[in-house]
């Protein structure tokens, strides 16, 4: 029996996404990852080969429930099982309440809430016969307290959490580990370095989040035996104020 195992990464961007793909292609998973665009996957693809890894990129919209099924199932059939998958679609956008269109909270929901529950729906109906698995969904500060100006963002994340939440109920007593990180604070990324750019002055302090550690975080999880299953975790730098 083959004992080639995938990892699915759902928004692998340049920062937090790219960094899960590479830590656990070093650990010989094969890297699944997306982007609405495939074109912009090829660094990554590229990097992860580099560092002797097998990826595979792929553009798919994850609000589209037959793009998301075609892709659980042509990895499954072509590449290996998924035995982690993760999402990590952003969608963070500030508006006060009466500038918050009816288009701009659907959209927000579709892609921070809706993709995951069609991830997580699809990646189970694998996992299950299996008995064995792991889904991360990312969560955010969002995900605990709406701010003024996130009632889109807040919503969303909260319904996210509370999707991560049942699946852990239903899924964990099958041999699925659900997990809800909460990523708390700043992460070294372009966005961080050209829009608050005093924010990112304390990367020299170790106060922003670094991919590389959430990384690590998410490779922990999924290591964990399952008599100590972690669903819900912090990740915040030492100084950030909560």
């Amino acid at each position: 029996m083959s004992d080639k195992k995938a990892i699915l990464v759902i928004g692998a961007g340049d920062a937090t996404g790219g960094a899960i793909a590479r830590r656990f292609a070093r650990e010989g998973y094969i890297a699944c990852v997306t982007r609405r665009q495939a074109d912009k996957l090829q660094p990554l693809v590229d990097q992860i080969k580099a560092e002797g890894g097998q990826a595979h990129g792929f553009g798919s919209d994850a609000r589209k429930e037959e793009e998301m099924v075609a892709l659980v199932e042509q990895i499954e059939r072509e590449i290996a099982p998924i035995e982690v998958a993760v999402f990590n679609i952003g969608a963070n956008v500030r508006f006060g309440i009466t500038e918050t269109t009816a288009r701009v909270y659907h959209k927000v929901w579709e892609m921070a809430c809706f993709g995951g529950f069609l991830m997580g729906r699809e990646v189970a109906k694998a996992m299950l016969p299996r008995g064995r698995g792991t889904i991360i969904f990312t969560g955010a500060t969002a995900s605990l307290r709406g701010r003024d100006g996130y009632a889109a963002f807040s919503g969303a994340k909260h319904a996210l959490r509370a999707l991560a939440q049942s699946m852990a109920r239903e899924l964990w007593p099958k041999g699925i580990h659900v997990a809800h990180p909460v990523i708390d604070g700043a992460i070294d990324t372009e966005f961080i370095r050209t829009t608050f750019p005093e924010r990112y002055a304390l990367k020299e302090q170790d106060g922003i989040l670094q991919p590389e550690s959430i990384a690590d975080a998410y490779w922990q999880i999924h290591m964990q035996p399952r008599n100590a299953w972690t669903h819900e975790t912090e990740l915040r730098p030492w100084l950030e104020s909560w």
